[in-house]
């Protein structure tokens, strides 16, 4: 049981990715639902983020920032700069802004803030929802060392969290931020092959997902290589080598890095004007 923090925490958006941090703190019993703000333009959202974390919807951003000492930024990149200017005006210099959106930069962020120099930028993932995020961060020059460690901690109780220096959040994104995707891409093919061999999809799915599940926790647990554990299930003229040729000849490795390198360009470009 994680011990519970006491600041109270406002999103300016409350989308999926947001409901997934919010109610991810709230499960892993980091904070309250008492202690969680959102405000959003879409009345969907407002309503799925209320219901799933239990915290309390506020009409506008005024409302929010009386309300919670640490906003988080969790609204698309396009519009990101509209809406910090609107929040310039009324922060506090001491309030922490926590940004969420990809490739908008610090110093872009402090632009539009006006000059407000207590930022983070964080690269989180949805699997937070469920206590097993992957999440990089990165701080402005003028944040001090009690509230970074505050903020890695309560990222640290949805998952991992990483502090990098900015220039590699992109890399982060294009990693563990886009990652799930593929990995239910993974999943998803893995169960239409067992489909495809005779399994219901139920089963299937049920075993693919649980053999990813496995193979992410003996790397993580073991503290091996991957290549070396993948060599350890693998026997002479078996069943595995055989499979793992057919992998390679469809360019599976091939193709996640390139995964990778493109969310990771894409995250590039979100920073340009």
């Amino acid at each position: 049981m994680n011990q519970q923090l006491n600041e109270t925490i406002g999103f300016v958006g409350a989308g999926r990715m947001a409901t997934a941090l919010a109610n991810g703190f709230v499960k892993q019993n980091a904070i309250r639902a008492e202690q969680l703000f959102a405000c959003d333009v879409s009345d969907q959202a407002s309503d799925a983020f209320q219901k799933q974390t239990g915290g309390t919807i506020l009409e506008n951003h005024d409302e929010l920032l009386k309300r919670a000492s640490i906003i988080f930024l969790a609204v698309k990149p396009q519009v990101l700069p509209e809406v910090a200017v609107s929040l310039a005006k009324r922060l506090q210099e001491d309030q922490l802004v926590v940004s969420i959106a990809a490739g908008v930069t610090l110093s872009q962020l402090e632009d539009s803030l006006q000059g407000h120099q207590q930022i983070i930028r964080i690269m989180p993932n949805t699997p937070a929802l469920v206590g097993a995020g992957a999440a990089g961060m990165s701080c402005a020059n003028a944040v001090s060392k009690q509230k970074r460690d505050f903020v890695l901690q309560l990222m640290t109780t949805v998952g991992i969290c990483h502090e990098v220096k900015e220039h590699l959040l992109d890399a982060v994104t294009g990693l563990s931020g886009s990652g799930p995707a593929y990995i239910f891409q993974v999943i998803e093919a893995l169960s239409d092959g067992g489909v495809k061999e005779g399994l219901p999809r139920d089963i299937a799915t049920e075993l693919a997902a649980q053999t990813v599940l496995g193979a992410a926790k003996m790397v993580l647990e073991t503290g091996e290589h991957p290549g070396s554990l993948k060599d350890a299930v693998t026997s002479p003229a078996g069943t595995t080598i055989a499979a793992i040729a057919a992998l390679e000849r469809g360019g599976l490795r091939a193709a996640l890095m390139d995964a990778v390198q493109t969310a990771a360009n894409r995250s590039r470009e979100l920073s340009q004007p």
